[in-house]
Parts: C-alpha cells; structure tokens; sequence
C-alpha cells in the first residue's frame, strides 16, 4: 500500500526546543487567521484549548475562530468580579458568532475568601492566583496546546514572546502576536464588530471590577501597582 506524507497531529503538551523552533519558523510567514487554521492540522483538534476574557475587543479574535472551528470550546474564566457590561458582551457575542462558551472559576469557598478580605486591594496577585490562574490550571493537564490573543505591543512582558513556547507544562500558541494594533483596528472596522461597551467609556483593557479603571493600553489595571499582568500569561 502507498505511504502517506501528510504530517500527523502532534499528540504531546512537550516539544523540544528544536521543535519549537521550527514551528516557529514554519508560521512566521503566515497570517494570524492562517496560523489558526494550521494548528488544527498539525496537533489534534481536541486536545487545543482557547480561551476568551471577552474583553475590550475579544470579537476579533473570536470571530476568526469562529468560522474556522465552530465547534471549539471557548473558555471563560469567571472571576466573580467581572463588570455587567462584560458579561453582557459575552452573551452578545455568543449570539452572534454562535460560540460555545464554557466557564471556569475558583472554587467557592476560595473565591469567598477573596470577597470577604478584599484581597485585590490587599494582594491583588493572590486574588489572581484564586480566581484566575487556580481555574485554569485545573482544566489545562487536559489540553496540549491553548491558543492565545496576546499581541506584542499590547505590554513590555508580551513584546518578548514568540508564536509558540512552552509554558508551565503546556505548548503557548500565539498567533496574533505580531499583529499591530493599527492592523487590529482595521479589521474591526471593515468587519464592523462590536467593541465591549466600556471601551467607549475610555476603558482601552478591562478585567475585574475592583482593578480596573479607565486609561489608555493597559494603563488602567492595577493602578498604583507594578503590576501589569494577571499572571495567566507569565
């Protein structure tokens, strides 16, 4: 019988580096939405995680994945201290793309905790790590790839990432992180898709409620703090 040399799904959360590095080269040259689509190709489908804070203009990220993998499962990290707007745009945007969405969040009594002593003013990394980070560890031993939004120019962190890494025991795929924020704006535009509804407020990054104010790129978290991410990404 003939052999075939259509390359086979990767089926492991570790490549060497070498590995990386060629994966790395190989989608450098494409476009974001190209890099999406081969993902799908080269690791299995089920075993991709992607996730979604349904945040400032999470719609053009979603839609892309969207209309290539309709039936990915979106996770939604459910902090309990999201604003109503951003729970409403994630609703909208479930009707409107036709997601499946899929919340994950802290156990109970951990995320009272964080109520009951005000931890994001007090250790605002510790209410992360509870609210955020715990979730989504507990999810990801299922997974071998999680597809990310990050762009570059977005924070300092982020300027220094590549398209793939590997992260805290799972492969990092970033296929918009080379997208400018011009080229984002952009495509927004000519596919006229909906912002979250605090952007026009002057919210440019939006996560929790208590650690969010308005301000221009990320200027608006954790203000008064060196903080500058949730720790989902580091």
């Amino acid at each position: 019988m003939p052999t075939t040399t259509e390359p086979q799904p990767q089926n492991t959360a570790h490549l060497s580096a070498a590995a990386l590095q060629a994966l790395n080269e190989k989608y450098a040259p494409l476009h974001f939405a190209e890099r999406i689509q081969e993902i799908y190709r080269d690791f299995s489908p089920e075993k991709i995680m992607v996730t979604s804070s349904f945040a400032a203009t999470s719609a053009y990220f979603l839609r892309i994945i969207s209309q290539i993998r309709p039936q990915q499962t979106i996770f939604f990290i459910d902090t309990g201290f999201h604003f109503p707007e951003t729970l409403a745009y994630r609703r909208y945007l479930i009707e409107l793309f036709g997601l499946r969405v899929q919340d994950v969040k802290a156990e109970d009594w951990k995320h009272q905790h964080t109520v009951q002593e005000q931890t994001y003013l007090s250790d605002p990394d510790f209410c992360c790590t509870i609210n955020k980070i715990e979730p989504l560890e507990r999810i990801k031993a299922d997974f071998h790839v999680w597809i990310s939004s990050l762009m570059r120019w977005q924070t300092e962190h982020r300027a220094g990432l590549d398209i793939f890494e590997e992260r805290r025991g799972i492969i990092k795929f970033n296929p918009m992180i080379d997208v400018t924020q011009e080229e984002r704006d952009a495509y927004i535009r000519e596919h006229q898709l909906p912002f979250h509804p605090l952007v026009a407020q002057g919210y440019s990054s939006i996560g929790c409620i208590h650690c969010t104010v308005k301000g221009e790129g990320r200027s608006g978290r954790w203000v008064g703090k060196p903080k500058t991410e949730c720790g989902l990404h580091l």
